[in-house]
């Protein structure tokens, strides 16, 4: 796969984000007790938004094209991880598996700690 095909899957993903993230939101506003969706809204929202800036600065130089791809693709993954489980848990009582939210919010933790180291390394292209 080329690079901009990944950064193309990426973008879609990043897109299926956002949508997620408002659908999440309006059930929340509508549901009782649904301060779960609430969360797991704003992650998707925030991270898709994070998805689409590593992808334009990783195509514009700015950051290590390697690492920058490792924080983008670690953003995409883990925001899945913590609004599923959080998602899951709101409608079926249960989580995806045990430590889902918790992984898929260290996992963000340590994309965006990519994501600087991205920026300090020298661009390669």
């Amino acid at each position: 796969m080329t690079r901009f095909g990944l950064f193309r899957i990426l973008i879609i993903l990043a897109g299926v984000m956002g949508v997620d993230g408002v659908l999440l939101a309006a059930a929340s506003a509508h549901q009782p007790d649904a301060t779960r969706l609430a969360s797991a809204s704003s992650m998707l929202l925030f991270h898709a938004t994070a998805v689409i800036g590593a992808v334009a600065l990783i195509e514009r130089g700015v950051i290590h094209l390697q690492i920058g791809l490792a924080a983008a693709i670690g953003f995409a993954v883990a925001s899945a991880l913590f609004a599923g489980d959080l998602t899951i848990r709101q409608y079926a009582g249960h989580g995806l598996f045990p430590m889902a939210a918790p992984t898929g919010g260290t996992l963000l933790i340590i994309s965006w700690l990519a994501l600087a180291v991205s920026a300090a390394w020298p661009r390669r292209g």
